[in-house]
């Protein structure tokens, strides 16, 4: 209903406001969710480390604001639309309030799901009820700041509620140790957006709405694909950190399992991506995207690469304390993504941001498989 332009501007204004969402997560997902696996029987522990993070990612949250007010207002091509970028900065404030990370500690991820589910089919409804035509971008926008919002409230009521955590204000000591727990893990997260969320944001500052949309929506559909995958991941990490403390080869047993599991579905995934890009684009997306059918061929592989350095990198290399190898490639990662885009999207424009992030994911998964190799960590 939106078009592709339309469609394209909405997924710019989303892009931007991720940087946001990366400054206000702060690596919590990874670092407190490791903390509160090991703390899973202290009650008393988990609350101080819940008080912690909450707080921290509330005060992210309103500098983000002032950030994004003096952007603003410096930059005319975000004055165009203020409204628009205003309403989907709100979407953050849902992620600072969703304590994914809790849940991920605890392994309760069923809650997330029903919690998700419902809120979502909630707004897909009113989606289809309120999206009439192409005016209605910012009210797209605006549902989707909605379900953030909704699912980040629902969240964090229902773990205060259902596990007694008790929230009381953190002293000074215990928010410096949170930002020192996770700054290593934050500076991973800006990286990998760097060569991920900024796609999308460095395709708009060379070419028009239109062609954003040709390339987000076929972003869409893979990440579609992937999402099989992303909630196992979430699931697995704090899991394979208490086998780790347990025993060493158990969980290098379970990652061989996990990573042969793993490389076969994706393979099936992203084949079936490339083979079905053309009528998958035709029946998700209709005869405006064309264009993003040789997108979805490219882009089609990254489920496959992507799950194989998840496992690698995130499900091995974190929780055996490999923190500062993988920020580091994930640097280079950046490095690379964004010298390939600022080389290939003004000329080639979606084309050259397909090929741009397929070849720096390539890059990350080849040295996380090297790097384990060199360290003799076999879970191949």
């Amino acid at each position: 209903m939106l078009g592709p332009e339309k469609y394209g501007l909405v997924n710019f204004a989303l892009a931007f406001t991720a940087f946001f969402v990366t400054i206000c997560d702060y690596g919590f997902n990874l670092s407190a969710t490791k903390e509160i696996s090991i703390n899973r029987e202290n009650k008393y522990k988990i609350s101080k480390i819940f008080s912690s993070v909450i707080t921290i990612k509330l005060v992210l949250f309103f500098l983000s604001m002032l950030i994004f007010l003096l952007i603003v207002f410096l930059f005319k091509l975000f004055q165009e639309n203020v409204l628009l970028y205003s309403v989907a900065l709100l979407s953050v404030l849902g992620t600072a309030f969703f304590p994914l990370w809790f849940y991920q500690g605890i392994e309760r991820m069923k809650y997330i799901l029903i919690i998700s589910v419902a809120v979502r089919t909630f707004t897909t409804i009113l989606i289809f009820l309120l999206i009439k035509n192409e005016n209605d971008f910012v009210v797209y926008a605006g549902l989707n700041t909605l379900t953030q919002i909704l699912i980040g409230i629902m969240g964090l009521s229902f773990a205060l509620w259902k596990f007694g955590i008790n929230y009381s204000l953190p002293t000074i000591d215990q928010l410096k140790q949170q930002i020192k727990n996770g700054w290593s893990f934050f500076l991973s997260t800006i990286w990998i957006s760097l060569y991920t969320t900024s796609n999308v944001f460095i395709l708009g500052l060379f070419a028009p709405n239109y062609v954003v949309g040709y390339f987000a929506a076929a972003d869409k559909i893979r990440i579609a694909f992937q999402g099989l995958f992303s909630s196992m991941s979430q699931s697995v990490f704090p899991y394979v950190n208490k086998l780790l403390s347990e025993s060493y080869e158990k969980f290098i047993s379970f990652n061989k399992i996990l990573f042969k599991v793993n490389a076969i579905v994706g393979v099936i995934i992203s084949v079936t991506i490339f083979l079905l890009a053309e009528p998958i684009v035709k029946i998700v997306l209709g005869n405006e995207y064309v264009s993003s059918v040789l997108v979805l061929k490219i882009i089609g592989w990254l489920p496959l690469i992507i799950i194989m350095s998840n496992v690698m990198g995130i499900q091995t290399m974190l929780p055996l304390n490999k923190q500062n190898a993988f920020s580091f490639i994930l640097f280079l990662a950046a490095i690379i993504n964004l010298s390939l885009s600022f080389i290939l999207v003004p000329k080639f424009l979606e084309i050259g941001t397909s090929i741009s992030v397929l070849l720096t994911e390539v890059f990350v998964t080849i040295s996380f498989f090297i790097f384990l190799k060199r360290n003799k960590i076999r879970i191949l």
